[in-house]
């Protein structure tokens, strides 16, 4: 066992906690830690998708069990998303467009996170409200493709199109985000594998790491606990790895 891997269990560990709390599996975040730590692009993508499938899947469940999964919101954005996550999953992407399109979403992210910790995902009240179908489609197609293409699941960019649009509350959002996530990860590994692309060794460790992570996370987000200094913490790496993939290498 090497040092590396050890670094990325810690990491992974408290990514999928922090992430898990709202609904997430972080895949972002393993992203973000792998660049760091100078991972090799084609681990990157089906690791971060493996990984997200084991959060969200129990991130999905313990959202369902409170009640706040509503199935029939979620149908409209997965039609779309799942089938372009699996074509995004398989195209080969060149590296150096691949380190900048990660790098844009890997920022992108940070802001959406920014914006959270500042409160503005606390001040919107739980609803039940009909979305327009077409939008759902829509927006459930793009982000698939782009969950499959980068090797995250989409919720990094469901939950505040859910939250802005007024058609969830926080919890509704993690509520549908989770279970959106768990299956565009899915779809999105099964086109990477195609490709041939392979897990790292270590990938048990890993896995180990982010369950127990995802256990942790999920309880608290369901308690309700403050998440302000670690979501701006977690915003920092999330700007520096970005910055890190968009900078020429020589």
């Amino acid at each position: 066992m090497t040092a590396e891997a050890l670094i990325l269990a810690v990491a992974f560990f408290c990514l999928a906690a922090l992430y898990s709390t709202v609904g997430h599996a972080g895949a972002s975040g393993y992203l973000a830690t792998m660049a760091l730590l100078g991972v090799a692009p084609a681990t990157m993508r089906p690791t971060a998708l493996a990984l997200n499938v084991i959060v969200a899947t129990l991130t999905t469940y313990r959202f369902w069990r409170a009640g706040w999964t509503r199935w029939s919101q979620l149908l409209p954005f997965a039609i779309a998303s799942v089938p372009l996550a699996y074509i995004g999953g398989r195209i080969q992407v060149p590296v150096p467009g691949y380190r900048a399109m990660v790098g844009v979403v890997l920022l992108c992210s940070a802001v959406i996170l920014i914006w959270r910790a500042r409160g503005g995902e606390s001040s919107l009240a739980e609803r039940t409200v009909q979305i327009p179908l077409v939008a759902a489609v829509g927006s459930g197609a793009a982000i698939g493709l782009l969950s499959g293409l980068t090797g995250t699941g989409g919720g990094i960019f469901l939950s505040p199109l859910l939250l802005f649009a007024g058609w969830a509350g926080p919890r509704g959002a993690a509520g549908l985000a989770a279970p959106f996530i768990c299956m565009n990860s899915l779809a999105g590994l099964v086109g990477v594998q195609w490709t041939a692309n392979s897990l790292p060794p270590e990938m048990p460790l890993l896995a180990a790491s982010v369950l127990a992570g995802g256990w942790v996370g999920t309880a608290l987000g369901l308690e309700r606990l403050p998440r302000r200094g670690l979501i701006l913490a977690l915003s920092l790496v999330l700007l520096v790895a970005g910055g890190k993939l968009l900078l020429p290498t020589h």
